[in-house]
């Protein structure tokens, strides 16, 4: 058997090099939508951002990775944070009337959302699941999760997802654990945002190809150096597919971090 950093090639029909872009009447929400700068599109990264942003620097982000024969899309949580004067989003109620944060949250509307997103880029912007990757922080990585459960019980698996300290909202009960390949990547405690071990726990027992990475606990929020980002650009590496020649495709053999 080879190893995931081995080369693979797969045999496939003929599909259009330039996926159709996404239409706004289409997706509920605000998104910046960025086709692969190398022109081809075989892959497609969906970044969602956390609690209290919004889509516009994750879809910088996404256009500073530079990933290989990947389009990029930012979408924007659906629900505005109330009482404040920013540009601030949610992806679903996060604060009870006091201000607090709500200790069971109820993700539906995010994940009734990312639904509607899959199925017109499925349906109509010629994608197939397999080859859609998320990437999440803290409470997108969160979704991102979530998400990927909820296609794995519709029996549909997606190429790949990223979950910056974001853990799961459910423990769900699984006849079989998903297949998407995941990556947990967090700053162990005191460090905010974090994950326990009880979320670790969760997520292998949640998906059966699960990695981990660990960041510095003397910063906080996302990845900050290139450092910090290698062990994601090398979970892309393995999992990301590239068309080499017509008819065949290969998994990344590598990528660069961003600056």
């Amino acid at each position: 058997m080879m190893a995931e950093s081995e080369l693979h090639l797969h045999e496939t029909t003929s599909v259009p090099r330039v996926k159709s872009a996404p239409k706004e009447n289409q997706i509920p929400t605000a998104f910046l939508y960025y086709p692969s700068d190398d022109g081809t599109d075989e892959n497609l990264l969906i970044l969602l951002h956390g609690l209290g942003d919004t889509h516009i620097p994750f879809s910088k982000l996404g256009r500073q990775l530079k990933l290989p024969q990947t389009a990029i899309l930012a979408l924007r949580a659906p629900e505005k944070i109330p009482f404040l004067y920013e540009e601030a989003y949610q992806w679903y109620l996060s604060f009870d009337q006091l201000g607090d944060l709500i200790d069971r949250p109820n993700p539906t509307p995010a994940l009734d959302l990312l639904s509607k997103v899959f199925a017109h880029l499925t349906e109509q912007c010629g994608w197939s699941t397999s080859k859609i990757h998320l990437f999440g922080f803290a409470q997108g990585g969160s979704v991102a999760l979530e998400f990927t459960i909820k296609l794995w019980r519709q029996q549909l698996g997606i190429g790949s997802v990223v979950s910056i300290s974001g853990p799961l909202l459910s423990y769900p009960t699984l006849s079989s654990p998903c297949s998407s390949p995941m990556l947990a990547v967090y700053r162990p405690p005191p460090a905010e945002p974090s994950l326990a071990p009880g979320d670790i726990t969760a997520l292998k027992k949640a998906f059966g190809f699960f990695k981990e990475g660990k960041l510095s606990s003397k910063s906080s929020g996302m990845p900050s150096s290139k450092d910090e980002w290698e062990p994601i650009m090398r979970f892309w590496s393995e999992r990301l597919s590239r068309r080499q020649v017509d008819g065949l495709y290969e998994v990344m053999s590598g990528t660069a971090p961003p600056k």
